[in-house]
């Protein structure tokens, strides 16, 4: 379906985004705000478990864990929309962060999402590992933005001195 737009909502550069899509997709088109809770979430389940013992009386730390992140995903998305100020589905998945947000980008138009790495200058580093594997791996066009002031280009390294530049790609030698 290619006339949607997926925006990723993240809890640090979802203000962006949601201004991304206010901005760039046009009226008429869907949008889905999708918020991914990761799977380290199950990680800490165990780990809580182990902590407090398996056959303990009382509520269970592991359920008590999901309501609250499900609660905490359900504000974020309500937010997320409420700022978007059109219609929109909300879409809280849970699983691989990055391969959950690629799914839900499947034959969508656009896909929105912020860098989340080194905000303070331009380069590969402002992309965080999750990011760099969506708009690796994205099935549509992505709007890739800036969840705060953009850094000049004064911001990249200068290049390396003659004689020390990096080899070429292997597919280019």
């Amino acid at each position: 379906m290619a006339d949607r737009a997926v925006v990723w909502v993240t809890e640090g550069t979802w203000p962006a985004c949601v201004d991304a899509a206010r901005a760039w997709v046009p009226e008429g088109m869907d949008v889905a705000l999708v918020y991914v809770t990761g799977s380290e979430i199950g990680a800490a389940q165990g780990a809580l478990a182990g902590l407090f013992g398996r056959g303990r009386r009382g509520p269970d730390p592991a359920a008590q864990m999901d309501a609250l992140s499900a609660e905490a995903a359900e504000d974020l998305l309500n937010r997320a929309a409420e700022q978007l100020g059109r219609p929109a589905t909300t879409d809280h998945r849970t699983g691989r962060v990055e391969r959950e947000v690629v799914n839900a980008a499947e034959g969508a138009a656009l896909l929105i999402c912020a860098r989340d790495g080194e905000q303070s200058r331009l380069g590969p580093h402002s992309l965080g590992k999750h990011a760099r594997f969506v708009v690796d791996h994205a099935p549509c066009p992505v709007l890739l933005v800036w969840p705060v002031d953009t850094p000049g280009v004064d911001s990249i390294p200068p290049p390396p001195p003659p004689g020390h530049e990096p080899p070429p790609p292997p597919h280019e030698r």
